[in-house]
Order: C-alpha cells, then structure tokens, then sequence
C-alpha cells in the first residue's frame, strides 16, 4: 500500500491550486492513500471566504472523479447554514465516504473569527478495504483527549498549516501520535514560506520518511508492520485488530 503525503504552496489563484493538486494525484500509483495539506486549496483566505466556500463545490465534484483507483483526503473550506467550517473530505471509488469538520480552531490564526468548531463525535475510525483510518487537523494533534478518539486506527492522517516557529513540535507530535498509537501517521502540511513543511509518513516504530525539498511524500508500506509492533511491544492496542 503507498501512503503519500502531499507538500505543496498554495497561492491566490483557487484554479491553479486545484489543477496543481491534481496533476500530483495523478501522478501517484493505484492504490495509493494520499493527503493533502490543510485547506491547500484556499489557504486561510479571511476576506474571500464565501468565494472559498463556493470554489470547494467545485473541487469536491473534480476530485470526486480523480479518485477511481486512488483515496484522496484533504480539507476545505466549506458553507453551512450561514457558517463557514473546515472540513474534510475522504474520497474513494469515487464517492464521498467520510466528512468531518475541524473543532479545535487555533486562537492565533484567528481561526476562532472566522470558522465554526465542528463536533467531536465526527472524528472516528472508518475502514476503507478493511483499513482503520482516523484524522486530526492539524492544532487538533496538541489535545490528549482526541488521541483517544484515533486509538486502534491503522493509519491516522494528518492535514496541516503548521506555522514554521513551531516546527519542532510539529515533527515531534506527529512521531508520537506513531509512536504512541503504534500505527502509520501520514503528516501533510504546506510548504508556503511561513509554514514548518515537515510531511512524511512515520511507521509504527517511528521510522520517519520526509523531505521538505519535495512536493510528494511517497512510502511503499507493510500494513503487517502494525501488528509486529503492537506484539513486540505490547501496551494493550492488539484489542483493537480487524
């Protein structure tokens, strides 16, 4: 199974964006498993945001169709009721199978401004061909209680727009949250200027497989790896088998 975790810049222009992200995925083998960073569509567009929502609906049909052969997961800027969220897409087989929209809003972003918490009960497990797989958005990975929420996943995902002042942390959550759970964590953020890079996959014993250098994170992984792990070190997740 390839796992990929997309680096990529987002810029001004919502189309090129969109036909830059999708000339990636296209570029990915069959069968590959592939992030996005966090809204890498829009950005944190404040002043452009109904725009934003309306770009997504478009993005979610064009993506829809990309994903035949391929899972593709990335959040978006999304409309509701008059509220903006920041959601995430799962697509497979070229259907939407899951959605979930981003509670913890981090403060100094100004995101609490702007966007609507999601709900908690929206981040769970879901299986795609017998796979368990979970997400947290990025400044979600800082609370111990949704760690909880991800235990027991094979893979959890992680979009980002994580700031570079705190790349450290970002490197270094993103390894435990493997470590801990004993599980693939696939670690997607952006590569503006501002922004910590950072992507890889992890592997369960906390293998780390990145380059900031480049816009596609690719690992050929053995899904098998998760329950060598979890028996050789066993802290209570073999509970959780298929």
């Amino acid at each position: 199974m390839n796992l990929i975790a997309l680096q990529v810049k987002t810029n001004e222009d919502f189309s090129k964006n969109l036909e830059h992200l999708k000339s990636l995925i296209k570029e990915c083998p069959k069968d590959s498993l592939i992030l996005a960073p966090e809204i890498a569509l829009s950005g944190f567009c404040y002043d452009r945001m109904q725009e934003a929502a309306d770009f997504s609906l478009l993005a979610i049909k064009e993506l829809q169709d990309l994903a035949l052969n391929k899972t593709i997961a990335l959040t978006l800027i999304t409309k509701q009721d008059e509220r903006f969220f920041n959601t995430l897409y799962i697509f497979h087989n070229q259907e939407i199978i899951h959605t979930q929209s981003k509670i913890k809003l981090f403060p100094l972003g100004n995101e609490l401004e702007h966007f609507v918490a999601g709900n908690e009960e929206d981040i769970k497990i879901i299986e795609i061909n017998g796979v368990k797989i979970a997400t947290l958005i990025c400044f979600e990975l800082r609370f111990p209680q949704l760690w909880e929420k991800v235990k027991g996943a094979d893979i959890i995902l992680n979009p980002a727009m994580w700031g570079l002042k705190r790349k450290d942390h970002y490197e270094t959550i993103s390894k435990s949250l493997a470590l801990v759970n004993q599980c693939f964590v696939i670690a997607a953020n952006s590569a503006d200027s501002n922004m910590a890079k950072g992507s890889a996959i992890i592997s369960p014993f906390g293998n780390v497989f990145k380059d900031d250098e480049k816009e596609i994170i690719s690992e050929n992984i053995d899904l098998n790896e998760i329950s060598k792990v979890r028996k050789y070190i066993n802290i209570g997740l073999e509970i959780y088998k298929k």
